[in-house]
């Protein structure tokens, strides 16, 4: 088979690639190790800068987001038992976010892909990049038990953190930069309106706590919690009990819970690889870079990534140009390093770490008080958190 992209996984980042490849004229393959209903069972992020809207509705698969999607012009800091305002929409001279699952962005995808005739290979095992230093890339899986191979013009290794894109750099090529957060974050989903129509960031004594939403009766709540804490040891009631200790008392009282259908426990990390380009192999997303999902860009980054990936390939097959393929890395790291420095500040600011110290919490307390009672120190909050621009 050959193709002129080739793209490992069909998450979010590899799908919205293909899509923008094949609305422009693009040939392109997607292979992933698993199937559709794995990928779609996946719980993920929520909160779609302006950036990423443009860009799923760039690829003809934005008309559900935008029916179903919930845009949101503020966001709340809570802390000292009061809610603090920051007002995205006015700070950013109209910015807003847009709430929807990515578990819906991703299904989104998949079915415009599947009505426009994209092809997609799914269950692959033992998908490898091969030559992607020199001048014919290709890709070897197996399905069913037999060899396959697909040569290529590139490679877009969209395979998340874990993936085979990545391992296959020899490790001279590749530098990495990462951060472990000594806690994790305890998330549960439930069938229930939000607590607040807005998001809820929490500093408590007891710890940090996000109330999140996927639509205007699913809930997404998270507490942080050791990063060796058991999830049998966290029983509903449990769960609920606690969120309401660290929320503000109007927030407590209106707490609606319910029996939860998704609970989990995820680490955080921050984590960089440079280069993100190899020859003719580009690291996308998570490939790439992982974030603390505090600042709401992971998916953000990976789209983001999508972008200056999808210009510099437009342009090299319509004007025969390497400037935007050539440049892809610079660009992409570029802001990555910017959010991945915003997702660092809000964790610092709003988690409670084991070794801080008195000192420490009242430079936390006082950051907290400058941000929430300056508006220049406010908009920064607000610009980087509605998304910087491409």
């Amino acid at each position: 088979m050959r193709t002129q992209v080739a793209i490992i996984g069909s998450g979010p980042s590899g799908l919205l690639l293909g899509q923008l490849l094949t609305e422009a004229g693009i040939d392109n393959v997607i292979i992933d190790r698993v199937g559709k209903d794995y990928i779609l069972g996946r719980v993920r992020a929520g909160v779609l800068e302006e950036g990423t809207v443009a860009l799923m509705d760039q690829a003809k698969a934005g008309a559900r987001m935008h029916a179903e999607g919930l845009p949101h012009d503020g966001i709340s800091l809570a802390f000292d038992g009061r809610d603090h305002r920051i007002d995205l929409f006015g700070l950013t001279g109209g910015k807003r976010v847009l709430v929807y699952g990515q578990t819906e962005l991703t299904r989104d995808l998949m079915e415009h892909r599947e009505m426009r005739g994209g092809q997609t290979i799914y269950d692959a095992a033992n998908v490898q990049p091969h030559a992607f230093e020199g001048a014919t890339p290709y890709v070897t899986y197996e399905k069913d038990g037999v060899s396959q191979r697909i040569d290529c013009d590139f490679v877009a290794g969209c395979d998340g953190f874990h993936g085979p894109s990545r391992k296959a750099v020899p490790e001279k090529a590749i530098r990495t930069f990462e951060k472990v957060y000594p806690f994790g974050w305890l998330g549960i989903l439930a069938e229930v309106a939000p607590v607040s129509h807005e998001l809820i960031y929490a500093n408590h004594p007891r710890g940090f706590a996000l109330c999140s939403m996927r639509s205007e009766h699913r809930s997404r709540y998270y507490l942080q919690c050791p990063v060796d804490e058991k999830i049998e040891d966290w029983s509903d009631d449990r769960f609920w009990d606690e969120l309401r200790r660290r929320l503000p008392v109007q927030h407590a009282e209106a707490l609606i819970t319910a029996p939860s259908f998704e609970k989990s426990i995820a680490p955080l990390r921050s984590f960089v690889a440079e280069p993100m380009r190899f020859g003719r192999m580009f690291l996308v997303g998570d490939a790439a870079h992982i974030v603390p999902p505090t600042g709401a860009k992971g998916l953000n980054l990976a789209a983001s990534d999508v972008h200056y990936l999808f210009s510099g390939l437009a342009e090299y097959y319509q004007d025969g140009s390497n400037a935007g393929i050539d440049a892809y890395s610079q660009r992409a790291l570029a802001r990555v390093w910017k959010a991945v420095r915003f997702s660092w500040w809000m964790t610092t600011m709003l988690h409670r770490f084991p070794d801080t110290g008195d000192f420490d919490q009242k430079i936390q307390e006082a950051e907290l008080d400058y941000l929430t009672h300056s508006r220049a120190a406010s908009t920064a909050l607000a610009e980087n958190y509605v998304g910087l621009p491409y």
